[in-house]
C-alpha cells in the first residue's frame, strides 16, 4: 500500500504565518520560512504555502517568500494563491516550487487547468477546493457548495461535479478544505472527503479540522484521502510532526517514518 502522506499547511498574509478558524478572524503566528524548515526536518512528506489573500485582492504572490521557503527544504513543495496564469505558474515553479494550487482562478476559468496540465504536467497542477454544506438543491445535489474568494463568494457549483471536471481537465490532484471544519480541530469533513475520494481516480488530500492524530488516521482510512493538510496542531505546539506520523503508523495508517 502506498504511505498516506502529511502535509504541513502555511497560511500566509502579509508575508507572516497566519491561522484562522472557518477563514476569519486570522492571528499571525510566526515566519513561514522558519516553520517550513522545521516541518522538513520533522520528517514532513510535503508542504503546502498558500498567501491567502492574494485573490481576493487581486494581486500576485509574495514570490520573495517562496523562494525563501524553497532555499531551505528539500521535499515537494506546493504553491497556491493569486496564481491565474501559465505565467504565474511558471513564475511559481522557477523559484523553486515543484506543484501549484489553483483554487478561484480555476473555478472563474477551467481551461487554466488544462493549460498549467499542457505546459507543465499534471502532476504540477494541484486543484483546491474551498467547500461549504449547504442545504441540497437541483445544483447542488451533493449538498456541497464551492466557494472562492478565500471563502468569501459562494459559486452555485456542486462540489463533487467540480471534482470530476477538473480530474477531465488534467488536475493531478485536489486538495479538499473543509470551510465548516476548518481550524475548529474537532475532526475532517469525511463525508465530504468521502465523495471526492469516491469520484475520482486522482489523489485526494483532506483538509479543514485537524485536531488530534486520530482524525488525520481517520481521513487516511474511513474517507480513503492520499494525505492529511494539517495546520494548528503543530502549528500550536499540540502535536509534534513526529508525535502524529508515529501515532498514524501505530492505528493502521501507512506513513513514512524514514527520517
Amino acid at each position: 500500500m502506498l504511505s498516506k502522506r502529511v502535509i504541513p499547511c502555511l497560511d500566509v498574509r502579509n508575508g507572516k504565518l497566519t491561522k484562522g478558524v472557518k477563514f476569519a478572524n486570522n492571528v499571525d503566528i510566526g515566519d513561514p520560512v522558519e516553520s517550513a524548515r522545521k516541518y522538513y526536518e520533522e520528517g514532513a512528506d510535503e508542504i503546502v504555502f498558500y498567501d491567502i489573500t492574494a485573490s481576493a485582492e487581486n494581486r500576485g504572490i509574495f514570490i520573495d517568500v517562496v523562494e525563501r521557503v524553497a532555499s531551505t527544504i528539500f521535499i515537494p513543495f506546493s504553491v497556491g494563491g493569486g496564481i491565474s496564469s501559465v505565467a504565474d505558474m511558471r513564475q511559481v515553479l522557477l523559484a523553486g516550487a515543484e506543484k501549484i494550487s489553483i483554487n478561484s482562478a480555476a473555478v472563474k476559468n477551467p481551461r487554466l487547468i488544462a493549460e498549467g496540465a499542457e505546459a507543465f504536467g499534471s502532476q504540477a497542477v494541484v486543484v483546491g477546493m474551498d467547500v461549504l454544506q449547504v442545504e441540497k438543491s437541483e445544483s447542488i445535489p451533493s449538498g456541497y457548495e464551492v466557494v472562492i474568494h478565500g471563502g468569501r463568494k459562494p459559486m452555485g457549483i456542486d462540489a463533487i461535479e467540480w471534482a470530476r471536471t477538473c480530474q477531465e481537465l488534467g488536475a493531478g490532484e485536489l486538495c479538499i478544505n473543509s470551510i465548516d471544519a476548518d481550524g475548529a480541530k474537532a475532526g475532517y469533513e469525511l463525508t465530504l472527503t468521502r465523495l471526492v475520494v469516491d469520484a475520482v481516480t486522482i489523489p485526494v488530500i483532506a483538509s479543514g479540522g485537524a485536531g488530534s492524530p486520530q482524525h488525520m488516521v481517520d481521513a487516511v482510512t474511513k474517507a480513503g484521502a492520499s494525505a492529511a493538510l494539517i495546520a494548528s496542531i503543530v502549528h500550536y505546539g499540540e502535536y509534534t510532526l513526529r508525535e502524529c506520523k508515529e501515532y498514524m503508523a501505530a492505528h493502521g495508517a501507512p506513513v513514512r517514518l524514514d527520517w
